[in-house]
């Protein structure tokens, strides 16, 4: 499931605090939740460590020159481009942040089933790990 999503007209560490904090304000995120990225720039800055930390949540990174470890970030990215972004022409970056965010939350979270979550789509399969969860812990 995508927790939060970011835009601007550069990759920065200012970008990913962004992200981190929508997903902590929002989302009922447990203690030591695992943040995995990649080696860039802006996830490895200070500031982002900082806000994880103090967001109780760790940090992964993908080995060096292994694109492998960031193989479902790397296919989440590419089917919004697929199936939302290519062939298309935005005005405005407004207009292209309107487009990515239904995408995500009227489509990929809610409707598009996904083969790895057992044919379920993002929010149903999170549904029924809460309904685990409550149940193990009564």
């Amino acid at each position: 499931i995508v927790l939060a999503e970011t835009m601007g007209p550069r990759m920065t560490a200012d970008l990913v605090v962004r992200a981190i904090k929508t997903a902590v304000r929002n989302w009922d995120l447990p203690e030591g939740c695992i943040f995995h990225s990649d080696r860039g720039s802006q996830f490895t800055s200070k500031v982002v460590r900082t806000v994880l930390a103090e967001s109780g949540l760790l940090q992964s990174f993908s080995r060096v020159v292994k694109p492998g470890d960031n193989a479902w970030s790397e296919s989440f990215f590419a089917n919004p481009k697929k199936e939302a972004v290519h062939w298309r022409h935005f005005k405005t970056r407004s207009e292209a942040r309107q487009a990515i965010f239904a995408y995500i939350e009227a489509f990929y979270n809610t409707r598009r089933v996904q083969k790895r979550l057992g044919y379920l789509t993002p929010v149903e399969w999170l549904n029924r790990y809460y309904k685990t969860i409550s149940r193990s812990v009564a």
